[in-house]
Formats: C-alpha cells, structure tokens, sequence
C-alpha cells in the first residue's frame, strides 16, 4: 500500500488549506489538490487514506462528465495544466483538477433520501428534519418518499450548521435559494439512479456552487465518499444503521475508542487504514465501472 499524501508544496503559487483539499491560485482558475487527509467530528486526523485524495478527485471528475451540470472542471489531466516549470507532476497525478474560479455560495445545499445521521436524531426528537415536518413512525435509515433538501450553513473550521429553506433565503435571497434547492435535488436524483443501478444506495450528499458571472456552477467535489453516505444496496435494512462506503468506519473507530472529540484525535490503526482505504476504492470501482488504476 502506498503512503499518504497529507500535505503539497508548488512554490511559487499562492495556496490556502482546507480540511482535505490544497487550493493554489493561478488568476481566475485554480488548482484544487485532494490530499489524503481525512477528518472527522470536525478534526483532521493524525495520519491519513493512501489514494483517498486520488478517489476524491477522480470520482468527481467521472460525475462532472456524466452529470450534465454547468460546473466549474477544466480539467483534470495534470500533463495539461500550466504548472510552474520543474514541478513533480507524478505528486499531484489523479489528485489535481483545474478549475474556473467562483464566488462560492455560503451554503451547503444537503439533500437527503434516507434518514439517517444529524437527520435521524433530529427527527427522533421532534419529527423534523432542519424545520421540515415528516410523517411518524419513520425509522432509523428509513426511505423518504421524496428527497428532501435541508441546508446547512458553510463552515471552514467547525461544523456546518443546519437552517432552515426560510433562513437560506435570508442569506442569498428567494431566487438563488430556489434554484440552488432545486438543482441539488434534480442532480441527487440523477445520481441515486445511477449508483442504485450499481449496487450502491446514495443516502444523502452535500453540493456546493459558487457565481461566475450571472451562472451557477456545481463546484467542489461531487458524490464521493466525503460528501456523500453511500451504502450496499444487497445489506440495506431499515430499522438500524448501515453499512458504508464512506468515512463512517473511521467515525465508528473514533466512537469505539472513546476518545472525547476535545482533544487531539488518536492515530488511526493500520488495519483501519487499509479498510477505509479499500472501501474507498470499491465505491470508485463500483460507481465508474472501472478499476481504480493511478
């Protein structure tokens, strides 16, 4: 198994760091890097997924494809950007897409099919979900009958916190709320039909989009293991958690250890890192029909 890459350098190009992504700065595109760190209960971890950042990437580039969403990929073949002469291509090959520079909207549009996570605990309190009445007697991982759409303030550090569709239009106004609602629900559903075809339950997801002139383009990534729960199709039963694709086995190692989310999270154990890592791949493989070859 390779060795995480947690952390890039190309000099020489300005770079602000999130919590899984180096963004470098080339005028009006950018260079988004998907390193291997992965975080969890709003901690980036100690040591991070080998290849989890070429999934990232790789995978939103598959969905930009096929999606036919106005977004903002340029490209994400690294022999054809316009990097900085001397710079190791090899590092940043399968991890880097250049993309065009937007004024990104300060939400996170959060679309849910399933009821599960922040959602399910919510609605076990007060049979909502961020404001939205559902019907009783729903279950833990239970189908809705439509996907609902419950957004969520942007956070750099921290936890997005949920609001409600009234307070989304307080922040970017009735006709941008609208159709951010609307998009990211046409787009999920596309894409849930898509991966149930593969065997693949996508039970919730994040979009983001940001402004380039008058347009709305998706941005960031789009349906992966990090923005989205993905879950087999074959183990599904409503009633319980599920089985995941996605980070929730880091989140259930976390749990098990008792570690009290305050403090400097543990190093995850390398047996924890391989079957992340593999559950990364196969949710890769399994979405694009191909293997995963970097």
């Amino acid at each position: 198994m390779s060795l995480a890459i947690t952390k890039t350098e190309i000099p020489g190009l300005p770079k602000r760091t999130g919590k899984v992504r180096d963004i470098y700065e080339l005028g009006d595109r950018l260079l988004l890097v998907s390193t291997d760190r992965i975080s969890a209960f709003d901690w980036v971890l100690p040591n991070g997924i080998p290849n989890k950042g070429q999934v990232l990437n790789l995978l939103s580039a598959f969905w930009f494809g096929i999606l036919d969403e106005p977004n903002h990929l340029i490209s994400a073949d690294v022999d054809s950007m316009p990097l900085p002469v001397g710079i190791d291509r090899e590092a940043l090959r399968g991890r880097t897409s250049l993309v065009k520079k937007t004024r990104v909207v300060p939400i996170e549009c959060v679309v849910r099919g399933y009821l599960s996570g922040s959602a399910w605990k919510e609605y076990q309190r007060f049979g909502t979900v961020c404001g939205i009445k559902l019907p009783p007697g729903l279950r833990e991982s239970e189908r809705l009958g439509e996907p609902i759409f419950t957004p969520a303030t942007k956070a750099e550090t921290g936890h997005d916190e949920n609001i409600t569709f009234d307070q989304m239009v307080k922040i970017v106004g009735e006709k941008t709320a609208h159709e951010l609602r609307d998009r990211s629900i046409r787009i999920f559903k596309r894409g849930a039909a898509f991966a149930a075809e593969r065997g693949i339950i996508i039970a919730d997801t994040k979009f983001e989009f940001g402004w380039l002139d008058d347009q709305l383009l998706l941005i960031d990534e789009v349906l992966t293991p990090d923005s989205s729960r993905f879950w087999p199709a074959d183990g599904y039963q409503p009633g319980r958690s599920q089985p995941s694709f996605d980070k929730q086995f880091v989140r259930d190692w976390l749990e098990s250890v008792k570690w009290d989310k305050n403090s400097p999270p543990p190093n995850l154990p390398e047996e924890i890192v391989k079957k992340t890592r593999e559950k990364y791949v196969e949710a890769y493989e399994r979405l694009t029909g191909m293997p995963f070859v970097v």
